[in-house]
């Protein structure tokens, strides 16, 4: 149905104007606000109370779908973040977190402060449904009830926020680390009032390692090394893997213990790597199966760094590209394929050579390509441990390498080893 047929309905229903109505509601759903949660509001606004199907009770969040106008749930609180967003030209404060009863768990927002604390066990009322990135989110807002219960749910989830690195995930809120600073830099961007500076780099920890930003730099995370605690941060995507954001609501305080960081990636099959979606810091084993096209000598846009064909920059033209080398191997385990990009250092050590010797090459032959084929010489059928940073799309899955070698162990001893470490 759409936003004129939504307003008509909801017009005739009321009694009211349709172009009044219809005004309200595009208005409302320009700002992105969810078209049944407009409904509801334009109802409270014409003196309509609830629609006609009424605030559904449902008896688990399992039940609640995005087909859902509003609902009625008993849960207990997880997480709580708090931050600041702009909501149609406004700076506005809301609260989220996730919510979970013995039948599951279901993200929310709150758009007021309805005093809410981890481990709370509340009855909501009236709470609108709206779907985000295909599941179902709870809106609590001004025509939403809430009573906290004496008695509280016993649920299978941890309460609190408290998380390692290797467990946190895109769009997690009100999310507690206990980290090591290990790489930032302050910088100045363009914000949504001005230049503003900011903290960038990167948090680890015993189970791996992520990004961060910090729009509110805190001055303890402003020293490379720091052990730190950071509360109420939430979680974006960055470059394909989760990005911690720390903001003026979030605490950030020393601790009086040194985090252990791990000297390695997190070790993983392929097909796993690829199925969490993205991995920041991962280690996986596998043997390439090919080079592909664009590697070895080519050439790079001196605007945007991007690689140049025939002399021609997709964002700028024909430009006058500078060579480099780079290596683009498909690598595969048994479980999943991926493709390892190798920068100009790595490429370097596999070549045995510079840019220098490739420009040689490529002369001799009169053909750049003969790089990428001696390439293809030293590393397709062979094994190799690649560390990095997997990211996932609908164009496949890419491993910005940080290390590559060659596995030159034999299988029984690399069995004994992992034996060995599974069994303590």
């Amino acid at each position: 149905m759409t936003v004129e047929e939504r307003a008509e309905e909801l017009a005739s229903d009321l009694g009211v104007d349709k172009e009044e109505v219809t005004e309200d509601l595009e208005n409302l759903v320009a700002y992105s606000v969810p078209i049944d949660e407009a409904v509801q509001s334009l109802r409270r606004k014409y003196g309509g109370g609830s629609d006609s199907t009424g605030t559904q009770s449902k008896d688990g969040i399992d039940e609640i779908t995005t087909a859902d106008g509003s609902v009625t749930v008993t849960a207990r609180v997880l997480t709580v973040g708090k931050r600041s967003i702009r909501y149609q030209g406004d700076d506005q404060t809301i609260f989220e977190g996730t919510l979970a009863d013995e039948s599951g768990r279901i993200d929310y927002t709150a758009w007021q402060d309805f005093g809410l604390s981890a481990g709370d066990t509340l009855t909501i009322g009236n709470a609108g449904v709206r779907e985000w990135d295909g599941k179902p989110e709870l809106n609590l807002g001004e025509g939403t009830s809430v009573a906290v219960e004496e008695d509280p749910l016993d649920v299978p989830y941890e309460i609190g926020g408290d998380a390692d690195l290797v467990d946190i995930e895109t769009g997690d809120r009100g999310v507690n680390v206990e980290v090591q600073v290990a790489e930032v830099e302050r910088r100045t961007i363009d914000g949504r009032d001005g230049e503003t500076d900011i903290l960038s780099g990167v948090l680890a920890d015993e189970t791996g390692q992520l990004p961060f930003t910090d729009w509110d730099p805190h001055p303890d995370l402003e020293t490379e090394g720091n052990s730190v605690r950071v509360e109420n941060a939430y979680v974006r995507e960055y470059r394909g893997v989760p990005s911690i954001n720390v903001s003026e609501f979030s605490t950030v305080s020393v601790l009086d213990r040194t985090v252990e960081v791990s000297d390695t990636g997190t070790r993983l099959p392929i097909g796993e790597a690829i199925d969490a979606g993205g991995v920041y810091d991962v280690e996986v084993t596998g043997h390439v199966l090919s080079v592909r096209e664009g590697s070895g000598l080519i050439q790079r846009c001196p605007e945007c760094d991007r690689v140049v064909q025939n002399g021609q920059c997709r964002t700028h033209g024909e430009v006058d590209g500078y060579d480099d080398l780079r290596v683009k191997a498909i690598v595969d385990d048994g479980t999943g394929t991926l493709t390892a990009v190798l920068d100009a250092e790595i490429t370097e050590e596999i070549y045995g050579g510079g840019l220098e010797k490739a420009r040689e090459q490529a002369r001799e032959a009169m053909d750049q390509t003969v790089v990428a084929d001696s390439i293809r010489e030293e590393i397709v059928g062979r094994e190799f441990r690649i560390r990095g940073h997997l990211s996932v799309d609908e164009y496949g899955a890419n491993l910005d390498a940080s290390a590559f070698a060659e596995v030159d162990d034999e299988p029984e001893s690399r069995a004994t080893a992992l034996l060995t470490e599974v069994r303590g």
